[in-house]
């Protein structure tokens, strides 16, 4: 409903805002890092996200609108919160959760207050697939045999095999030797498969 604010910056905290807008105080929670992003200039755009629920109406703010759809992001998986996200946001910066998501980094998400080792297996199985979309990266741990990883891919699906079955057997095979032509690639994963 509230897409951004733009106005006064009334009140200042590591942990909120007070925005004024045509007369009206807004109170927008925000993290660490768009605390470290916004200065001290008088007139400020945040981009928010409301949440609404049945006892309250609360307003969160972002410098980035990067930071926000990571935000969103979190608040997707089960178990997340808007306060753990926001404190994961205020942990690590938006790039740092969006790349240890991307490369199944674990004991980084796990780094984070509050969030346990299931949690963080949790964030990484439910958005990896999303991020790796939405910001149109590939996998970080092999981003030189991309093609070589996607043609083995192609030639398993023509085969027969389900993709994302395949998908697992060639990231391993890949992983363990990034230099592997794509017929060897075929070949190690049809010994898998």
């Amino acid at each position: 409903m509230i897409t951004h604010l733009k106005g006064k910056l009334v009140e200042k905290n590591p942990t909120y805002l007070v925005v004024e807008c045509a007369g009206i105080g807004y109170f927008v929670n925000i993290s660490l890092h768009t605390f470290s992003k916004i200065g001290d200039s008088e007139n400020v755009q945040v981009y928010t996200h409301l949440q609404v629920k049945e006892d309250s109406h609360t307003l969160y703010g972002f410098m980035e609108k990067s930071e926000r759809e990571i935000f969103r992001l979190l608040l997707s998986v089960s178990g997340i919160g808007s306060s753990t996200a926001r404190t994961m946001l205020s942990s690590l910066t938006p790039s740092q959760i969006r790349d240890a998501i991307a490369a199944g980094d674990v004991p980084t998400i796990q780094s984070i207050k509050g969030i346990g080792a299931k949690t963080a297996q949790r964030v990484i199985l439910d958005l990896k697939d999303k991020v790796l979309k939405i910001y149109g990266i590939d996998e970080l741990s092999v981003p030189t045999n991309n093609t070589n990883k996607e043609e083995a891919l192609s030639a398993l699906e023509v085969l027969g095999f389900v993709r994302k079955q395949a998908e697992k057997v060639v990231e391993k095979v890949v992983s363990q030797d990034p230099a592997l032509s794509v017929e060897d690639i075929i070949k190690i994963a049809l010994k898998n498969l």
